[in-house]
């Protein structure tokens, strides 16, 4: 298999994000602030959707005696605990700022920047998308999202301006890292290439279910961006660790 065709994916992903960024520049300089955040909020609504779908999948999971929610609830925590001594958040934050810097970006570029890239890769089709396309070829996954990815950026660009474009880098950088490993390890560790093997696996669900707890956050921060209400945001960078504690936790509790 090409580099070409396990990256197909990705590739469309960046587009769809650049593309919907532009389209989001060129019409948000044309509606009123109001209308802004009103599409903010809508997004918001429609984001809060998607997360609390992502987050049911904890019902289905457990390790041993433990039910998903508890495994959420402790790997969330200890993830809060270590992102918070890793200063993940301010590194997200000084990313953004250093490329504002470069790129000569205005406003609310790091905001943009954070927000797009936290939402475009914290999902099940990330994980799923990635070792499908880097197994198989397969790319239908990563399309489906850039549909979606592609629509948020536009409603994120008018809000918050080009940061938003920028995501497009992380999009690449770990979609890419994705696919590219899949080969080497994932089949083994996830019990084959099947997509559908793979989304009934428990690992996959509790880092879908902790994924959409996190989305969660982010739908509440669009909503308070969308209130001018920023100050009250919730600090999702230093969740993230969660998600790779999660599988060890589990796979701890399934011992028990």
């Amino acid at each position: 298999m090409s580099l070409l065709t396990q990256l197909s994916g990705t590739l469309i992903n960046v587009g769809a994000v650049l593309v919907g960024t532009l389209v989001g520049l060129l019409l948000g300089g044309r509606l009123p602030e109001r209308t802004q955040r009103t599409l903010l909020q809508t997004l918001s609504l429609v984001t809060l959707f998607i997360a609390l779908g992502m987050a049911g999948e904890l019902n289905t999971v457990s390790g041993g005696p433990i039910p998903g929610v508890i495994l959420a609830l402790i790997s969330l925590a200890g993830g809060a605990v270590i992102g918070e001594a890793l200063g993940i958040e301010e590194g997200l934050t000084r990313l953004g700022e250093t490329l504002k810097r470069r790129f000569r970006g205005g406003g609310r570029f790091t905001e943009g920047f954070v927000a797009a890239s936290l939402l475009f890769c914290i999902g099940p089709m990330t994980v799923v998308g990635g070792l499908q396309n880097g197994l198989t070829g397969d790319n239908s996954t990563y399309v489906l999202k850039s549909t979606l990815d592609g629509i948020a950026a536009l409603a994120l660009a008018g809000a918050y301006g080009i940061g938003v474009g920028f995501s497009a880098l992380t999009v690449l950088a770990l979609q890419g890292a994705i696919s590219l490993a899949a080969g080497a390890f994932a089949a083994g560790l996830l019990g084959g290439a099947d997509p559908e093997v793979l989304k009934t696996n428990p690992y996959v669900l509790l880092v879908t279910g902790m994924g959409g707890l996190i989305i969660v956050g982010i739908s509440w921060n669009l909503m308070l961006a969308g209130l001018g209400w920023d100050d009250r945001r919730v600090r999702v960078g230093s969740l993230l660790p969660a998600l790779l504690l999660g599988p060890l936790v589990l796979w701890g509790t399934g011992r028990l």
